[in-house]
């Protein structure tokens, strides 16, 4: 039997060698080690989940033009090329094709367990210290302002709007990253989640701090009082 998983790591190793760094071949692995984890978790049928990991993102729409159905496209050739069942074949593209946020207003009815294995580990590759490193260096990419206090988050999104109108790198926090601890599937993910969420929350604050010089102020106060308490 053919080794399906390293020929597609090749593929996608080859597809992606200049990809933006937060969907490059680190983010493929990073999900893709995240699903097998949730895969054993939660007993999932561990070739779909790595086909779907590795080929998620091998035509991300954000950078094709907004086409959202050419990564499946992509997948189903490379898949129908080294021969793999029809039947595991369809279930991967499927996933690729209705996985993606797309502004929160996506949802499969009744999605199988690798599905909601491999939606669940791009999104917790979303949040957390990696998913704010991620979010600023995409900004950068598109070269997007930090924060504008007087630009403020969307609460109503389309997969249009939520794509292609410019916000400041700040606001994706609120109109996604903040709402993937809920919308987790497992609940292995729903409880990784939690530590990551907590972790941008924290980072917000520092951030709003700093924004405004509060935290100069804050360590002065802190300074002048412990000189105090030492005369």
């Amino acid at each position: 039997m053919r080794d399906f998983i390293e020929e597609t790591l090749v593929f996608v190793r080859v597809t992606l060698a200049h990809a933006e760094g937060g969907h490059d071949i680190n983010h493929i692995l990073r999900v893709y080690k995240i699903a097998l984890r949730l895969a054993d978790e939660e007993s999932a049928d561990t070739t779909v989940v790595s086909l779907a990991a590795l080929l998620h993102d091998i035509s991300d729409a954000k950078f094709n033009g907004g086409d959202d159905l050419l990564g499946a496209k992509v997948a189903a050739d490379f898949l129908t090329k080294i021969n793999v069942p029809e039947v595991i074949k369809e279930h991967v593209c499927f996933i690729i094709k209705n996985m993606s946020f797309k502004g929160g207003g996506t949802f499969v009815e009744k999605p199988s367990l690798e599905f909601q294995i491999v939606q669940d580990a791009d999104r917790l590759d979303a949040i957390g210290a990696i998913g704010i490193a991620r979010t600023f260096n995409y900004g950068g990419f598109k070269n997007r302002a930090l924060y504008n206090p007087d630009i403020k988050p969307r609460t109503e999104l389309t997969a249009e709007n939520y794509r292609n109108e410019e916000q400041p790198t700040i606001n994706h926090f609120y109109e996604k990253l903040l709402l993937l601890k809920d919308r987790m599937n497992t609940t292995t993910a729903k409880v990784w989640a939690t530590k990551r969420h907590d972790f941008m929350l924290e980072f917000l604050d520092r951030f709003y701090a700093e924004w405004d010089g509060a935290d100069l102020t804050q360590c002065a106060n802190k300074c002048t009082a412990s000189n105090v308490g030492m005369k």
